[in-house]
């Protein structure tokens, strides 16, 4: 929770608004048996499995293409643990109602990696100024994309996804 005491910055805001990713993804996700966690409500919907593994990976790769370096994904040898049968970049973007149903890991698993990407998203987020983010970071958008843009657009990806992953639950667990 930010400080209340003492003026708030930017970056207070959006660390403040990451962790709401984590604290929703771990009720969503805490406690679900594999069965439950690849469940689909249609034959085409989302499960919570790939809801909580594209949103980590849509994090990772978008807040590592901005503040450099490799993703959590290789670097720290999740995608290894995963052992999902996809090319080693794929975040999930596009995906056919097959690929998203071989997204088939434990909870533990998901909660770790998510919890690895936001770690790293928070030492980034830290370390960021209120003129960072007037900085541009794609050129191929007509106006170009700035960081605050690109951490908002990160940010309201994950916040939707996380919550189709704790509606699924709910609708689950019911009764």
């Amino acid at each position: 929770m930010p400080r209340h005491d003492v003026g708030m910055r930017s970056n207070d805001l959006l660390l403040y608004a990451y962790e709401q990713i984590q604290v929703t993804l771990r009720r969503a996700v805490e406690g679900l048996t594999p069965e439950q966690l690849t469940r689909r409500l249609g034959p085409e919907a989302n499960t919570i499995a790939w809801l909580a593994w594209h949103l980590a990976r849509v994090q990772d790769d978008h807040i590592t293409d901005v503040a450099g370096g490799e993703q959590v994904w290789t670097a720290e040898g999740w995608d290894a643990r995963f052992g999902l049968p996809f090319p080693r970049g794929a975040t999930g973007y596009g995906f056919s109602p097959d690929e998203v149903a071989q997204v088939r890991v434990p909870a533990d698993l998901l909660l770790g990696y998510a919890a690895a990407v936001h770690t790293r998203s928070a030492d980034y987020l830290r370390g960021l100024s209120d003129d960072d983010l007037d900085r541009v970071v794609d050129t191929r958008w007509d106006p170009p994309v700035t960081l605050g843009v690109r951490l908002v657009s990160v940010l309201s990806d994950d916040l939707q996804h996380v919550g189709q992953a704790a509606f699924v639950r709910g609708l689950l667990t019911a009764g």
